[in-house]
């Protein structure tokens, strides 16, 4: 197979990420990067652990005169988000990601990247094969499932790791180093219905909502993109209640950590309404797009006229879905105060699927916190109880609350500043890093995160920038050389 990127620099990194491209390695669906990766670390003869989950640890020795520095964790990934276009035939659990080089950027083929978190994960395995680096003691930590649960950090054992310093290499921001993030937890709810024969006189529509950008549900969720599940909810509702619009099937969303770009309904009607139904969406549509401006200009909403369904859902359960779509918050809640750049608390009405009898909406919410994260999970709880659906929630894991007195930081400053001659941003990202719940489990443990610039991840409109790449590692081999002694 021929290699797209093995022309970039640095050589070693772009490599790996493109053997990773060419594995097929979707959250939950991680069996042959996990084979790759603990191949990797033996065919170096270096000490390789895979934990009961499928977390991969690789363990180099410090290079000589340098075994005085206190032990370092690089940390990142393994899995990817699987997105990809309509017009895109792609199998994430058989097919290669297909990367190509635009200019400055590498971008996939009609699928996100996988870039988050790739590069990262590339970069500490370029690491562990190196031989012309200067480091302490080195421990790379790939986890699984950090996109669908984060499973992996929640499942890593305490005591396996023996690092002082943990560098998470999944931020999407070259120049900047991230000392927090927010905490999140899923909310599901389930609406129960009943299928019920079509009225006479009901004509079917299959109404769409596409072309938005989507992307991360941390992010990019102060950016204002149109969410499709809410925009195609304003249809379903103000239809239900003016012109005897009916649910037949829904669905909307596909991850719950992504925005969702594109949700479609199929819906019966009196067919004395259809005129006026059609009318009423392309007035909608032009309204949406005004209201999304530059932000989001390629929304489409479309009304198509299909052969009348079999069934409709029991006029209660119609309703009280439209409503409690319509009365969830969702977006940037709350910004930071000390920090009024970052959001602080957000929800995403991620996922509207039907099917068997029954409707499930899945959410998630973000605080950097706790308790902010813990009252939203509530509100959202409290609106779905009211429409007499089922909730669930899970998956709950902290924030991970800023150090400004780190070792970590103060070395990675000077380091930055002494070679690029200025100083790199000091953030907190509203999006789950894995270090909250890893720096529970060790919380004796110093951590920041970088890496270089991504941007749409979680789309397929995913791209990371060539040129930052190469200023990451430059920064990552500075970093090792220079960590703080025992």
């Amino acid at each position: 197979m021929s290699r797209v990127l093995e022309n970039l620099e640095p050589k070693p990194l772009w490599n790996i990420f493109e053997d990773i491209c060419n594995i097929p390695h979707p959250s939950k669906k991680e069996e042959k990067i996990i084979e790759y990766a603990k191949n990797f670390g033996e065919k170096l003869g270096l000490e390789t652990i895979v934990d009961h989950v499928g977390n991969v640890i690789i363990r180099k020795p410090a290079t000589p005169g340098m075994e005085d520095r206190q032990g370092i964790i690089l940390q990142g990934h393994l899995d990817m988000v699987p997105q990809k276009n309509n017009d895109t035939d792609h199998d994430f659990e058989k097919d290669p990601i297909k990367p190509w080089i635009d200019g400055e950027w590498v971008k996939a083929t009609g699928t996100t990247l996988g870039a988050d978190n790739g590069i990262g994960a590339a970069a500490a395995m370029a690491v562990l094969q190196a031989n012309d680096l200067m480091h302490g003691p080195i421990e790379v930590l790939l986890t699984i499932d950090e996109e669908t649960g984060m499973t992996g950090a929640f499942e890593l054992k305490g005591g396996l790791l023996k690092g002082d310093i943990l560098i998470n290499l999944d931020s999407e921001d070259e120049g900047e180093l991230y000392i927090g993030c927010a905490g999140g937890i899923d909310t599901f709810a389930y609406i129960k219905y009943k299928e019920k024969s079509v009225p006479e006189g009901h004509v079917g529509y299959k109404v769409e909502v596409k072309g938005l950008k989507g992307g991360h549900s941390g992010l990019d969720i102060n950016l204002g993109r149109g969410n499709a599940n809410k925009i195609l909810n304003r249809v379903l509702w103000q239809a239900n209640h003016e012109m005897g619009l009916e649910l037949s099937s829904i669905d909307g969303g596909s991850l719950r950590n992504a925005i969702p770009r594109e949700a479609h309904a199929v819906v019966t009607l009196p067919k004395k309404h259809a005129a006026a139904f059609e009318e009423f969406v392309a007035g909608l549509e032009t309204t949406v797009k005004k209201e999304l401006g530059n932000v989001d200009p390629g929304v489409s909403l479309v009304a198509s006229m299909v052969d009348t369904p079999k069934f409709i859902f029991n006029k209660r359960a119609t309703r009280n879905l439209v409503n409690v779509i319509y009365a969830c918050p969702n977006g940037t809640l709350r910004m930071i105060s000390d920090m009024p750049e970052v959001v602080e608390t957000s929800t995403n009405m991620a996922i509207i699927k039907s099917g068997d009898g029954k409707i499930e909406i899945a959410t998630l919410q973000r605080s950097s916190v706790d308790s902010a994260k813990d009252d939203l999970a509530n509100m959202m709880r409290a609106t779905f109880k009211m429409a007499g659906a089922k909730v669930k929630q899970s998956g709950s894991y902290p924030g991970w609350k800023p150090n400004v007195e780190s070792p970590i930081l103060k070395a990675m400053k000077d380091v930055y500043h002494n070679k690029y001659g200025k100083v790199p941003a000091q953030k907190v990202i509203h999006a789950g890093l894995e270090c909250g719940i890893l720096g529970g489990n060790y919380p004796g443990l110093d951590m920041i995160s970088f890496g270089p610039t991504i941007r749409n991840p979680h789309s397929p409109d995913e791209m990371v920038n060539i040129a930052t790449v190469g200023l990451f590692w430059e920064y990552l081999v500075e970093t090792l050389k220079n960590a703080p002694k025992k």
